[in-house]
């Protein structure tokens, strides 16, 4: 994220809807900070490191949908929401943060990258060694470099920032083993759009799917479950392309490779040639409201 631009007034509303409020200044109360810093923030349009890291570290919001609005990865589906176990809070933590910059942070950031030299570090970040040497002399706290290295290295943000806790990532949390995290797609006109993750009891899979081919398709009113894991079109549900434009369609198999297709809108027959199979449906959910 460093050198990257990013739009302040949506990394705002994300660090509101992470506090559960709707005011700058109930964000300003939040971060232990005057309400005209925020005002500052959207003029310059950007938005400084610290608040961020703080945010993450009293909401456990996570770091990246913070930064850039995306979830990380497909381990789970992180609603903010969820207040840490921590000693460090409020106006204690971000004390804390600002109080262990320089040679201490400097540390933790090489350590988290496994460098052993300052080069290394200033090479890898595209920042001059005299920026880091700066960082020492004035006890300064990179919070943006901070939020890189949390991202980058998947440390704990907790670890990074204050040096408490342990190095691993305490932002992550655990399910039973029979909860799967899968991806989450949506289907708009035609074309399939990630939506980000979901978490599925292991029951609502067949015996036999392989887990990593499944994702859960949004469509105006029906949840799908699609399974990749397939060897041929066969008798049932499927997400077809037809001319590069996906649909869900039933599908019924003929004669001579040939099959007999449904949907709401025409019934025709084609050869499998015609089509190409993208998913099987092994469940679909109506939304009846």
């Amino acid at each position: 994220m460093i050198g990257e631009k990013m739009d302040s007034q949506e990394i705002l509303n994300r660090l509101m809807s992470a506090y559960g409020v709707n005011s700058q200044k109930a964000l300003a109360e939040a971060l232990a900070i005057p309400a005209n810093n925020i005002s500052g923030w959207i003029q310059r349009d950007r938005v400084p490191g610290n608040p961020i890291i703080k945010c993450a570290l009293d909401t456990n919001a996570d770091l990246h949908w913070l930064v850039t609005g995306a979830f990380a990865n497909a381990n789970i589906s992180r609603i903010p929401k969820r207040k840490l176990e921590m000693s460090l809070s409020g106006k204690t933590l971000i004390t804390t943060m600002l109080s262990n910059g320089g040679k201490t942070v400097l540390k933790r950031i090489m350590e988290a990258y496994e460098f052993s030299t300052q080069k290394e570090l200033s090479d890898y970040l595209g920042i001059s060694t005299g920026t880091i040497s700066t960082w020492i002399r004035r006890e300064y706290f990179p919070a943006d470099v901070v939020i890189a290295c949390a991202l980058d290295t998947g440390v704990s943000l907790d670890w990074l920032a204050t040096g408490s806790s342990q190095k691993a990532n305490s932002n992550q949390l655990t399910f039973p083993e029979n909860i799967h995290s899968i991806p989450c797609l949506s289907l708009n006109s035609g074309k399939l759009e990630e939506q980000g993750v979901c978490n599925l009891d292991r029951l609502f899979i067949p015996e036999g799917l392989n887990i990593d081919s499944i994702y859960l398709l949004n469509t105006i009113r029906t949840k799908y479950l699609v399974s990749r894991d397939f060897n041929d079109i066969s008798n049932g549900m499927w997400l077809l392309s037809i001319d590069g434009i996906l649909d869900i369609y039933t599908v019924s198999r003929r004669p001579r490779n040939n099959l007999k297709i449904f949907n709401q809108r025409a019934d025709f027959e084609c050869s499998t040639k015609d089509v190409i199979p993208e998913g099987v449906i092994i469940a679909s959910f109506e939304i009846n409201i």
